[in-house]
């Protein structure tokens, strides 16, 4: 991996396969286990544990796209082609709107799958003789553009097709990309009305370092959310990403640790604890309490001051639309 530490996998592995398109600190590396699970990672990864994920069950078969990163196997008896597997770490709830799926009956019993160019994949069957088929060349062409990053041309190209599997690919690449208003009408566009709010959200962050660390959040990296918060400096932005996550140790550590807003946790916890008509029992948080007055006044002023001295930060900008 980046750091030079070999991969590990908790059950032995049967197949490996690692991408070969695109810039090569964003390779992927798929693998299937001996449980027929098929696994995908990134290869690079530095500071927090690389990121693994299950694509599918029961793979006999995979093969990496030659000239885009899609990936086909065989699927409990199904030919499918994750037009887009890093959506398995961006938006899992995504993960199935990206999949193309054909019957494997005509490719025989155990087929094995030795090539995937362009929008064709062939097939050896169990008495050595190829077959093949074909998928849309739209994702391939999706793949393009979003590598070049022309992202109003990927737009143009689904509202073109007009193909879901199309819109929920472009929704997930342009959240991985942080291209929040290519997102926005990708995400409205297959109806997911709840993120595109959240993108709106996002938007309205004054700091690039804000924003990454949103869309970080987004992607369940919640690890990298705080250490892009804290490098910045915005402490309070981290410590209140944890209260929102109910992460209440954690809220109070950094809070402790950069002596401010304690009072801010305190009070957001015993909120918290209230609405669930709960008595406090966490040492931690009765040993702090005995110091600390709860004044929501004074705690929402605070609060508003933090808001401004972030959004009166140099480079501090609305995201443009």
């Amino acid at each position: 991996m980046g750091d030079g530490k070999p991969v590990q996998h908790s059950h032995e592995v049967l197949e490996i396969a690692v991408n070969q398109f695109g810039p090569i600190n964003n390779r992927q590396l798929a693998l299937i286990d001996k449980n027929r699970d098929l696994f995908i990672t990134a290869v690079q990864r530095f500071g927090s544990a690389p990121r693994r994920a299950k694509l599918g069950t029961m793979v006999t078969s995979m093969s990496w796209n030659d000239s885009s990163n899609m990936l086909a196997a065989f699927q409990d008896g199904v030919f499918t082609v994750w037009c887009y597997p890093e959506a398995v770490l961006v938006d899992q709830d995504s993960l199935n709107e990206t999949l193309i799926t054909k019957d494997s009956s005509d490719f025989g019993k155990n087929p094995h799958i030795a090539s995937f160019l362009g929008n064709v994949c062939s097939m050896r069957r169990a008495d050595g003789s190829l077959c093949s088929t074909v998928i849309s060349p739209y994702p391939m062409m999706l793949h393009k553009y979003t590598t070049e990053s022309k992202w109003p041309d990927a737009v143009r190209l689904c509202r073109f097709v007009k193909d879901k599997t199309l819109w929920a690919c472009l929704a997930t690449m342009a959240a991985y990309g942080k291209e929040l208003n290519t997102a926005e009408i990708a995400y409205a566009a297959i109806d997911e009305a709840d993120k595109v709010q959240y993108i709106n959200h996002v938007k309205e962050i004054p700091t690039k370092e804000g924003r990454n660390a949103a869309m970080a959040l987004f992607c369940q990296q919640i690890q990298e959310a705080e250490v892009i918060l804290l490098q910045a400096g915005l402490i309070f932005r981290a410590i209140q990403m944890h209260i929102d996550l109910f992460n209440w140790d954690r809220a109070l550590e950094l809070a402790v640790k950069h002596k401010t807003h304690v009072d801010t946790v305190i009070a957001y916890r015993n909120k918290h604890l209230n609405s669930c008509g709960k008595k406090e029992d966490n040492k931690r948080f009765l040993q702090f309490a005995q110091g600390v007055e709860i004044n929501w006044e004074n705690i929402n002023a605070k609060i508003d001051m933090e808001m401004q001295k972030e959004a009166s930060r140099p480079g501090a900008k609305p995201y443009l639309t």
